[in-house]
Order: C-alpha cells, then structure tokens, then sequence
C-alpha cells in the first residue's frame, strides 16, 4: 500500500516528462504544446485559486478558535504573549507575519518519541531549515524568471540575479539557490521516504508534488548546463505569451518542452493540492482571529433558541407519571 503512494505518483511524473520528449521530437506540436498548455494551465490556477479562496471565505466562523501557543491577556500583572496569543489586530498582523515569512509555528515544532516508557522530546530545526530553504530559493528562482517574460527587465530581477549568481563559477553561473532548491526537495522527499512515522501517513498527494518540483529542478538544470538550449528563442517565446502575442521559434530543444510539461503540471495541479496552503494560511481563523473570549461574548448564530415550558404544559406532559408517582398536582 505504501509502494503504491510513492511509485503511482512518480509514475505520473515520468509519463509527462516522456510526454514532452515526444513532443519536442514533433515540431509540428511544438506550438499547441507551449503556447496551448501554458495558457490552460494558467488559466486553471487562476480560476482555482480564486474559486478556492472564495469558497473559505464564504465558510462561516460563529467562534473565536485561534490556535494558543502562551498566555492569554488576563490581568495587568500576569504577562501576555501578544504574539502567541494575540489579542489585537496588531498582534494577529505580527503572527502572520512571522508565520508566513518566518514559519514560526514550524520553528517552535518539537518531535517526541516514546523510548523506555519516557516520553522524549526534541527539536526539529532541521525541517524548518529544509522548508524555509525550499519555500525562499522557489520565490527567487519564480522572480528570476521574470527576465524572460518582461522586456526591459525590471532593476531588482538584475540584481536579484547578481546576488543569486555572486560565486560564477565557468559560464553558465551556478545559481545559489539551484544548489539550495535540490538540496531542501531532496531533503523533504527523504524525509516521507526513511521516517517510519511520515511514511505511514503520507499519502500519493504528498508525493506528488515533491516529484514534480525534483523533476522540475533537474530539467532546469539539465536543460542550463548539459543539454542547452538557445536562450534567445526561449526568451522570444516567453515575452510573447507574456504579451498574447505568441510565437514559436525553431531549435529550442527537446528538454525545454519537458520542462514546460512540468511546470505547467506544478501550476494547474496548484489549487487541487494541499501546495494551497499558501493561499489557505490568510483565511485560517486559527491564525487569522485576535484571541477575545474574555473580552466579548460570542454566540452561536446556528443555535435555535430554546422552547420553554410552562409548568401547566409540564404537568400536562407527564401528569399520568407524577399521579403514579405520587406527586402532588395542581390540576386533576
């Protein structure tokens, strides 16, 4: 059963990934391929993201249910962790904040084990290391790709790219975070594969996306230093789906469609996937509400107001049960 969560999703990857090799050998289907698959994917992720987002913001939240990690506001004197348990708008800005820039519920994460009838816990800095590596070189990587889509290319892309590529060694440049996006996906994947506990509640959906973005990286890689491709027409292409005015040039090379396939993949699988947590950590209302039980009464709006009953209509009700009982009536 588990084989079947991990070698079903990475079949998956490998049929499209032999799908853009046949499509870059057809030159034929090189433009419905690029242009054709980019759009509708695009046009996917959008549409999802938005019907997603829609559909939790019209979720009601009759509570107050933020997640509390440190002491509520109480009394003056007690202290008040105004982060961890927020009380104000301006203290559930400053969690968000440092959980969508900082993943500080990951950070403070601890892994506990049962050893010898103890239970042990220890830090698990090291996944929030690999997270936070992922999540920071994909956004470079996302924003350094701008230069082949927008012409002139805005100042920060360049010197985004300066820094990301500041130890050049040969032409091509290595990239930093290329290095660093290999290293945090393979780490990840490794994880739900050797980890008892992780690999037993993974599921084919938590596989998935981690093969696609390894086998997005290493055609990106491949296709910058072992098989290359003329720059110049993938740039010609890019500036003109970015402009609807698309044109394919010829020569561009089999694994630049390989890569396309992917990606294209990554962005309309997006708003299907749990990868929509980017979008689902700003409608959270474990996150996203101030912490006010003390301060506000909160009343349930489904609740339906309760029936009373006169002690006329109880009487009524059991009167044939407090008559055997012996109970004393006011009416016979």
């Amino acid at each position: 059963m588990i084989a079947q969560r991990i070698i079903f999703p990475l079949g998956v990857v490998l049929a499209i990934v032999v799908l853009g090799l046949i499509v870059g050998s057809i030159p034929a289907l090189h433009g419905l391929f690029s242009v054709g698959l980019i759009y509708v994917a695009f046009a996917v992720f959008f549409f999802g993201f938005i019907a997603k987002v829609v559909n939790w913001a019209k979720s009601p939240v009759p509570f107050r249910i933020p997640t509390t990690a440190g002491q509520e506001f109480s009394l003056p004197w007690i202290k008040w962790s105004k982060i961890d348990n927020p009380s104000t708008t301006g203290g559930v800005i400053l969690r968000m904040f440092f959980e969508v820039c900082l993943f500080r519920s990951l950070f403070r994460n601890m892994r506990t084990d049962l050893r010898s009838g103890w239970l042990i816990h220890s830090p698990t800095k090291w996944l929030w290391l690999l997270a936070l590596g992922f999540h920071y070189s994909f956004l470079i990587i996302a924003i350094r790709h701008l230069r082949l889509f927008v012409q002139p290319v805005p100042g920060f892309v360049e010197l985004l790219d300066k820094v990301d590529g500041m130890f050049q060694i040969g032409i091509p440049p290595i990239y930093l975070t290329d290095i660093l996006i290999l290293l945090c996906v393979t780490g990840l994947l490794l994880r739900r594969l050797f980890l008892p506990k992780v690999r037993f509640i993974s599921l084919a959906a938590d596989y998935f996306p981690l093969f696609l973005i390894l086998g997005i990286v290493i055609s990106g890689l491949l296709m910058r230093f072992v098989f290359r491709v003329d720059i110049t027409a993938v740039k010609a292409l890019a500036n003109g789906i970015a402009s609807f005015h698309p044109v394919v040039p010829e020569g561009i090379g089999a694994i630049f469609f390989v890569h396309v396939a992917l990606v294209c993949a990554l962005i309309a699988y997006f708003p299907f996937s749990k990868l929509m947590h980017m979008g689902g950590i700003f409608m959270s209302p474990t996150r996203n509400l101030a912490n006010t039980t003390r301060m506000a009464y909160h009343e349930n709006p489904w609740r339906k107001p309760p029936k009373f009953h006169s002690y006329e209509e109880y009487e009524d009700m059991y009167r044939d049960y407090m008559k055997e009982a012996g109970l004393p009536l006011e009416r016979e």
